[in-house]
C-alpha cells in the first residue's frame, strides 16, 4: 500500500510545482499588460497563449472590468490558489494515509 501512498505524494508534489509555475506565468502576464512588449517575442507569445484563453472565459462569465482595470488575472490567480490548497492537500493527505 505504501507504493500508492508514494504515488499520491509524488503526484501532489508535481501538481504543486505546476500550479506554482502557472501562478507566476499569470503574474507575468498581468505585468506585461501594463507595458507594451513586442508581440512577436516568442516568450510573450507563449505567456499570452497560456493565460489569455482562461482569462477570456472568466471575462465572459463574470464582468471583470472595473474602470480600466481587468481583474480576470486576479480571479484566475485565486482559482489556482484554491486548486493548490484543495487538490494538492487532498492528494498529499491521501498519500500520507496510505503509507
Amino acid at each position: 500500500m505504501f507504493v500508492f501512498g508514494n504515488l499520491f505524494s509524488g503526484a501532489a508534489y508535481v501538481l504543486k510545482l505546476l500550479l506554482d509555475l502557472y501562478f507566476w506565468v499569470i503574474f507575468a502576464r498581468s505585468i506585461l499588460s501594463w507595458v507594451r512588449p513586442d508581440p512577436f517575442n516568442p516568450i510573450v507569445k507563449t505567456i499570452c497563449m497560456l493565460v489569455d484563453p482562461l482569462t477570456y472565459r472568466i471575462s465572459k462569465i463574470i464582468p471583470t472590468r472595473i474602470g480600466m482595470v481587468d481583474v480576470a488575472p486576479f480571479i484566475l490567480m485565486l482559482i489556482v490558489i484554491f486548486l493548490e490548497k484543495f487538490l494538492v492537500g487532498t492528494l498529499f493527505d491521501m498519500g500520507m494515509r496510505m503509507k
